[in-house]
């Protein structure tokens, strides 16, 4: 089992910033990439950005030069900084992992989903 933890959501006034943090635990033998999705009622999740084990990040076109993503390893922490907020920011924020489970001397695959956390944009 893969635990994904989330906080740092909140209301913030139109310019504000956020920082999202989720931390993944259980029984973790890599993790290949995390990622922050969010989602608006009636319309399907989408990418905000993700970043694989090596650094490498990936961010949707709505976000790019506001938001920021990057990781801590040993922690198996991901953090999505948030500036110059903007009212189509509000929505449900999730954190995803992608890795490799290990129990013993067996390794599976694993995608994890965290609960998520609201992030409201709002005067």
């Amino acid at each position: 089992q893969v635990q994904l933890v989330e906080s740092g959501g909140g209301l913030v006034q139109p310019g504000g910033s956020l920082r999202l943090s989720c931390a993944a635990s259980g029984s973790i033998f890599s993790i290949a990439v995390m990622g922050w999705y969010r989602q608006v009622p009636g319309k399907q999740r989408e990418l905000v950005a993700d970043i694989t084990s090596g650094g490498s990040t990936n961010y949707a076109d709505s976000v790019k030069g506001r938001f920021t993503i990057s990781k801590d390893n040993a922690k198996n922490t991901v953090y999505l900084q948030m500036n110059s907020l903007k009212p189509e920011d509000t929505a449900i924020y999730h954190c995803s992992a992608t890795g490799i489970t290990q129990y013993s001397s067996t390794y599976s695959p694993f995608h994890y989903w965290g609960q998520g956390t609201q992030v409201t944009v709002s005067s």
